[in-house]
């Protein structure tokens, strides 16, 4: 109970300090943001490195060894995502005052060298084809879609020596996705709609006609026939996505407008949006898996308000969506906050992208 006490409390101050219902990604708080990749880019140990090894000698090899630029930040992903926060924020809020800290990072990661090396990562290993398939793959296509959008000298460099990885992870997913015969509906990692949404984006933004079609052929063959999904029985206890939100926002992305609220109106029963709209209750905010319930704040934030752009204004899930979006945004953001690893590792990555959505 005191734990819980301390956490409210913790909320409250930050609401109080920032004076506002709704956080919004001001300069002083994308600041602050910033501060946990920077911290972790480069802190090798605790280290969760997936790693299947070969022989006696590559199981020995240390996290730095494996994956020259993404070793730091606990695991692969959120070193990844930790990148192309910081990469976001520099691009988005040009008045960082740590702006050359975040420049000197990107410069030190997104090297020519290091991009290679990580790239054949991939290829060297008996099974690490499937290495970070595919969250891990889709933060690196997020990653490679917002330095390609971005008019910025340092920006094209960067772009430019992350092209060998890009392109690995690209013929990787390519190869895999014709042969996924179930989606995953997990509400962690290998969740595959949320890969999807960022394989799509990213495919659309390169024009990437075949993929396109592959990932919008895969998202009509799992979901479009699924009507009433038991939301009601979300989340598990380790959840950082909603398994049902995460698919509705992959059907707006694929589907026609009308088709989308159609197909919407017969997902989802009141009984499972009222269990989504509850908020997660977090026992014990520095266990690393209960953690994981802060971030599901976040990704039900993003889907409800990307949901709620795509329907009527007379949609009964409209304003309720946009509201509770703003309530789960401002429950979750002061946690960010509360100062462990378990959450310091990945959680403002979370909050920029639900911030900025």
């Amino acid at each position: 109970m005191r734990k819980i006490f301390i956490i409210g409390m913790l909320a409250f101050s930050f609401l109080v300090a920032h004076a506002q219902t709704v956080p919004t990604l001001t300069a002083d708080v994308a600041e602050k943001l910033s501060k946990m990749p920077l911290g972790c880019i480069s802190q090798e140990f605790p280290n969760k490195t997936s790693h299947v090894a070969n022989t006696a000698v590559d199981g020995r090899l240390l996290p730095s060894e494996l994956h020259p630029a993404f070793y730091g930040c606990l695991d692969w992903h959120s070193s990844v995502h930790g990148h192309w926060m910081l990469l976001r924020l520099l691009k988005t809020i040009p008045d960082l005052k740590n702006k050359s800290e975040i420049i000197a990072q990107l410069n030190a990661t997104l090297t020519p060298e290091k991009m290679k090396a990580e790239a054949e990562y991939f290829s060297k290993y008996q099974v690490a084809n499937t290495y970070e398939r595919t969250y891990g793959w889709a933060w690196l296509l997020k990653l490679d879609q917002e330095l390609y959008t971005w008019d910025n000298p340092d920006a094209k460099k960067w772009y430019a020596a992350l092209q060998p990885l890009t392109q690995q992870i690209l013929k990787l997913w390519k190869a895999y996705l014709p042969k996924q015969t179930y989606p995953n509906r997990t509400g962690v990692h290998p969740n595959t709609a949320f890969g999807l949404v960022f394989a799509l984006d990213w495919a659309r933004t390169f024009k990437d006609a075949d993929f396109e079609k592959q990932i919008d052929e895969k998202a009509k063959a799992f979901y479009l026939d699924n009507t009433a999904t038991p939301a009601y029985l979300e989340p598990d206890g380790s959840d950082f996505f909603s398994p049902s939100l995460e698919i509705a926002d992959l059907m707006r992305r694929v589907l026609p407008n009308k088709q989308f609220v159609s197909w919407l109106n017969k997902f989802y029963e009141e009984k499972s949006i009222r269990r989504i709209s509850d908020m997660p209750v977090i026992s014990d905010i520095n266990d690393y898996q209960g953690v994981h319930l802060v971030g599901l704040s976040f990704t039900r934030a993003w889907c409800m308000k990307g949901i709620a752009k795509e329907l009527p204004k007379n949609h009964k899930l409209k304003q309720r969506f946009e509201t509770t979006a703003d309530r789960f945004l401002a429950n979750a953001l002061p946690l960010v906050f509360a100062g462990n690893y378990g959450g310091d590792h990945w959680l403002a990555s979370f909050a920029v992208y639900a911030l900025q959505k």
